[in-house]
């Protein structure tokens, strides 16, 4: 095929590849860019329930556990250069609001804990990660990461973010005290 041959091709190339990437919604609360949007009214979602996590040491945790706070869940990987990225803007956020009214669960999706410990110690990460027991349920089972659910107090979803975003900014901080206020 010839280099002109090629070029007549590549509209119909781009077309199809568009037509089978998965892009969010407009106004869906998705968020894949710079920063997050400010998070959408609390109880606009169906309560979460099912998701089964283990802490590093094998204890099983329960999302209830948490019930009266905002919740802010991370999944992400170590192999996933975005949500590696993204770690420290959550580390930073976490460190400037009130975490008795915030809880952080980061969710590492790693099939070896022990590599994303080991990720976590040499990064300093000072959140606890937690570990998938069962596979995820909705609206965690998500095929893009990293991805970010925000629980509100009663344990609905508030808003959910595909991609790498930068939470610690200013709007974000506040529509979470915001949401946290909710109870």
């Amino acid at each position: 095929m010839t280099r002109q041959a090629l070029l007549n091709w590549l509209p119909l190339g781009a077309l199809l590849l568009l037509s089978f990437t998965r892009l969010p919604p407009v106004g869906s609360g998705v968020v894949g860019a710079a920063s997050a949007s400010p998070i959408g009214p609390a109880g606009s979602h169906a309560a979460v329930g099912g998701l089964q996590l283990v802490a590093a040491d094998g204890r099983p945790l329960d999302l209830n556990k948490f019930r009266g706070k905002a919740v802010f869940v991370n999944l992400w990987a170590t192999w996933c250069a975005p949500c590696r990225a993204e770690l420290p803007g959550i580390e930073a956020l976490a460190a400037r609001v009130d975490t008795s009214k915030i809880a952080f669960v980061l969710i590492s999706l790693d099939q070896n804990p022990a590599k994303a410990l080991k990720f976590g110690q040499r990064h300093g990460l000072r959140l606890p990660v937690y570990f998938p027991a069962a596979p995820l349920p909705p609206p965690f089972n998500s095929p893009i990461i990293p991805t970010t659910i925000i629980l509100s107090p009663d344990g609905r979803v508030a808003a959910r973010y595909e991609g790498q975003v930068d939470y610690d900014t200013p709007e974000f901080r506040q529509a979470l005290a915001r949401l946290a206020a909710q109870r």
